[in-house]
């Protein structure tokens, strides 16, 4: 059989064959690889996408340099630092950059690279913009004090990932001082082409932020995390003018700076179509930008548990009434007369909504069968988190609801069998679930569902409530059960 199957078929079996074990589906593309050599040379040859968890020790770059050596087509490759306790962890740039020359030599057709291995050098950076020309993803930390126009040698680089770790970088500082030929001029802007940007642990007196918010005009994604400012010095004027094409943001954890990053976006940018802000305490900037800005915003995402009240519903309803998705978690200022007015502004085309762990849907009887009523168009629900809901309040909203595609129960262990007979009477269209935590879910309506639902794909539910036969049928229909 082994000599009838040509080279081209076997890798073909391989891409069929899920990568991940479960107990539903125990054989996996790399235990079938284990068949002969030849098969493990053909597996290997095919895996374009691999991550790694590291053990920051001697052994583990010659280690690294042989199994890379064996997979010479990766595009996409991540390496993280092990969470073994008993690991040493380095504070310095020695192992990263011993682990970068390994993949700048072995992955020279890498798209898409994740390296949270450890803090990555000036020099190593440079040398892998040299071997890695194809990289259009990149994620790593840097040490400080920072130095960041080395983006300028990655000339296909579209997504930009830096995490920022380390003091005042007394523990790096001769390094740097040996890399500073590296460093373009601060006064000259580079034409980079990224168009997605994530910063995190950026403080109040990092250098060099200047020039890369100078030097980014194409960006269409911006996310801040753990931020307390965006640069030193004028960095903040740069800033501003990397605003106006932005699409995304995603402020989180930055109170220090979101008041002022949401007035800026306000007054400077029109193209914005999706806003998250998480644990901001921007309270009065909130505001401001819903009640000033001037985009036609699609999709709003707010953790915001002291800073959301029925004045911000209020300015919602009244300046973004085309939002498509509306996510609001762990917000317990607001009541449901606010929530109820914003569904009637809302109700022409919302399809998403999310009331995350908000104790207004347990509080106030006859809320959700107001918000269904209003909002027919919903495709996406997500009731995470409110461990109190009951079957009567949620069985009210899901008549109305009747074109739900995806439904999000996850932690509600207030929900019954009732709520799963529901579900099928009245969401005919439902193609993904989660029940994962749902205490009063049994497995008899778990089973019931699996076998009755008719568009159903997707289920994530404990895996002792699955039975024999539920699991049987979800693979005959190939529904994706998971835990």
């Amino acid at each position: 059989m082994d000599s009838m199957l040509c080279d081209e078929l076997i890798q073909e079996i391989f891409t069929r064959i899920p990568n991940s074990s479960s107990s539903s589906s125990p054989t996996t593309a790399a235990s079938v690889s284990l068949v002969s050599k030849r098969w493990l040379y053909l597996y290997r040859s095919s895996r374009t996408s691999l991550s790694l968890r590291l053990i920051p020790e001697n052994s583990t770059i010659p280690a690294l340099s042989t199994l890379l050596s064996h997979y010479p087509f990766l595009s996409s490759l991540s390496l993280v630092l092990s969470s073994d306790p008993t690991s040493h962890v380095t504070t310095t740039t020695t192992f990263s950059d011993g682990v970068i020359l390994v993949v700048s030599s072995f992955c020279p057709k890498l798209t898409h690279l994740r390296f949270l291995a450890g803090p990555v050098s000036q020099a190593s950076l440079f040398s892998l913009s040299k071997t890695s020309s194809l990289l259009t993803s990149l994620t790593i930390s840097l040490p400080r004090p920072l130095c960041l126009n080395w983006v300028a040698f990655f000339s296909s680089l579209k997504e930009l990932s830096l995490y920022v770790c380390g003091g005042d970088g007394a523990e790096v500082g001769s390094f740097h001082n040996k890399e500073s030929v590296l460093c373009i001029d601060e006064n000259f802007d580079a034409e980079l082409g990224l168009e997605s940007l994530l910063l995190s642990g950026i403080q109040r007196d990092d250098c060099g932020l200047g020039w890369l918010w100078r030097s980014c005009k194409k960006l269409k994604k911006l996310h801040l995390k753990n931020c307390e400012g965006v640069g030193d010095g004028g960095s903040f004027l740069s800033f501003v003018q990397c605003l106006q094409g932005l699409e995304e943001v995603e402020l989180r954890t930055c109170r220090s700076i979101v008041d002022g990053v949401l007035l800026r976006l306000a007054e400077n940018c029109d193209s914005l179509t999706s806003v998250l802000v998480y644990d901001g305490g921007c309270r009065d900037g909130l505001l401001q930008f819903i009640s000033n800005c001037r985009c036609k915003l699609q999709k709003l995402d707010l953790r915001l548990p002291l800073d959301l009240d029925n004045v911000h519903l209020s300015a919602i309803a009244a300046n973004f009434r085309g939002l498509s998705s509306l996510r609001l978690q762990s917000c317990c200022l607001f009541t449901g007369e606010g929530l109820k007015a914003l569904g009637i502004a809302l109700s022409s085309g919302l399809e998403e909504l999310a009331l995350i762990n908000c104790d207004v849907v347990e509080r106030e009887s006859g809320l959700l069968a107001t918000l269904g009523q209003n909002l027919k168009q919903l495709r996406k629900l997500d009731l995470s988190y409110n461990e109190s809901l009951l079957d009567k309040e949620f069985i009210s909203m899901l008549a109305s609801c009747t074109d739900l595609i995806e439904l999000k129960l996850r932690g509600c262990q207030g929900l019954s069998n009732l709520a799963m007979l529901s579900m099928l009477k009245s969401c005919k269209r439902l193609e993904s679930i989660d029940i994962m935590h749902c205490c009063g879910i049994g497995s008899a309506a778990v089973e019931s569902f699996l076998l009755n639902a008719p568009r159903l794909k997707q289920l994530q539910v404990e895996e002792s409530k699955v039975s024999d036969v539920a699991r049987i049928w979800a693979a005959n229909k190939f529904i994706q059960v998971t835990a």
